[in-house]
């Protein structure tokens, strides 16, 4: 595979520890670039979702990536993608994910693979961030940002801590409003889901208002804020329903049983049919204890959904207290309860927030973030 097939104008190769990343965010720009001519190849831990790269012809490798820095199977994922890229000339690498990034940043140094593009999809460092996060984090992108040719932030935060590190050959930063969201085909779905028999399908009473959370199970997401505010409004008339999957599972339904909740909690694991269930809903909330740019919060926006989310980097980027959503401290339970009773009580400032929720979500439009990562790869495909 040294030469590039003829018709081909060269390779492109997407990285990220899980397959689940790439597909869920990163397909309309394989296409993209696929439609220009490229070879599209991606490097991740594979697992049940392979045939979908075979689908639109990606080429895939297994490499065993790891979440954890600290785990050995990062020095065989190193072994792993230098061989991958000395067998394998790319004309770009696109690298995700914190752990996976440094290590192809690393294994493309040692290769002298450039250029290489990285997209911080929320550093694991921030304002009140854990001084680990910092020590460890921090200096794991400040030392791989001088073999980072290009660096996309997906928030204010992180364009702002982004500029002051140094890259290599002078490379540049910048803004992308994350990894876009299709509004229109989401509106779509949404505009022709029968939303009463769906909420019958899911057990929901007619007169109930839907609360929903589309999340992973994992400490990151924080449900557990959630959880313990609407324990307090047990007695108003809700249903919450819970969309993901993850390592939280077991610990939190635990802790619904606990809260005497098993009533009001739905956990609905993973699902396709997201603008279904969101145009099925009242309210968005997401009480995560950071973010990078959260296409959940983007997707209930563009069906007009009011949001709560924690006032912490990322979701700040999307909500506007009292134009959209309603802001709450990380760990403020009673700021979330009465956040919760407030749009609960209220179907007039629900539709109100909702309004504005669908102006804002345009910025965020796939079809205004493709146009802007269009001309970053022109820019280092151009060579």
């Amino acid at each position: 595979m040294e030469n590039t097939p003829q018709k081909y104008k060269g390779r492109v190769l997407f990285v990220a520890t899980v397959e689940s990343h790439l597909l869920n965010f990163h397909i309309p720009f394989m296409e993209l670039l696929q439609n220009k001519g490229y070879e599209v190849h991606v490097a991740t831990k594979l697992a049940n979702r392979q045939q979908e790269f075979d689908d639109i012809g990606v080429v895939k490798h297994n490499v065993d990536f790891t979440r954890s820095p600290y785990s050995p199977k990062v020095f065989t994922s190193l072994f792993q993608m230098e061989k991958l890229l000395r067998e394998v000339p790319f004309s770009l690498v696109h690298v995700h994910t914190p752990v996976a990034a440094f290590v192809t940043r690393l294994a493309c140094q040692r290769t002298n693979t450039h250029p290489v593009l990285y997209t911080a999809h929320g550093f694991h460092f921030y304002k009140g961030a854990p001084l680990r996060n910092w020590l460890l984090y921090y200096n794991m992108e400040k030392i791989a940002a001088h073999w980072t040719d290009g660096l996309i932030t997906i928030n204010q935060e992180d364009y702002l801590a982004a500029k002051k590190f140094k890259l290599y050959n002078n490379g540049k930063v910048f803004y992308v409003p994350g990894v876009g969201v299709d509004i229109n085909a989401i509106r779509e779905k949404a505009g022709l889901v029968d939303t009463v028999k769906l909420r019958q399908s899911l057990g929901v009473g007619a007169d109930e208002i839907v609360i929903i959370t589309i999340a992973e199970l994992i400490p990151r997401k924080n449900h557990e804020q959630v959880l313990e505010a609407l324990a307090i409004l047990k007695e108003k008339n809700f249903h919450y329903l819970i969309v993901g999957n993850g390592e939280s599972e077991e610990k939190l339904k635990t802790r619904v049983r606990q809260l005497g909740l098993q009533d009001k909690v739905q956990f609905l694991g993973f699902r396709k049919d997201i603008p279904e269930l969101l145009a099925a809903s009242d309210i968005f909330v997401l009480t995560s204890k950071h973010e990078g740019l959260t296409r959940a919060i983007m997707e209930a926006m563009a069906v007009g959904l009011p949001i709560i989310a924690t006032n912490v980097r990322g979701n700040r980027d999307l909500v506007i207290n009292r134009e959209n959503g309603l802001l709450v401290e990380l760990d403020d339970i009673e700021g979330t309860t009465k956040a919760l009773e407030t749009l609960l009580r209220s179907p007039q400032l629900r539709k109100k927030l909702g309004s504005r929720s669908k102006e804002l979500v345009q910025a965020y439009d796939l079809k205004n973030v493709l146009p802007m990562m269009e001309e970053i790869y022109d820019f280092y495909l151009k060579a």
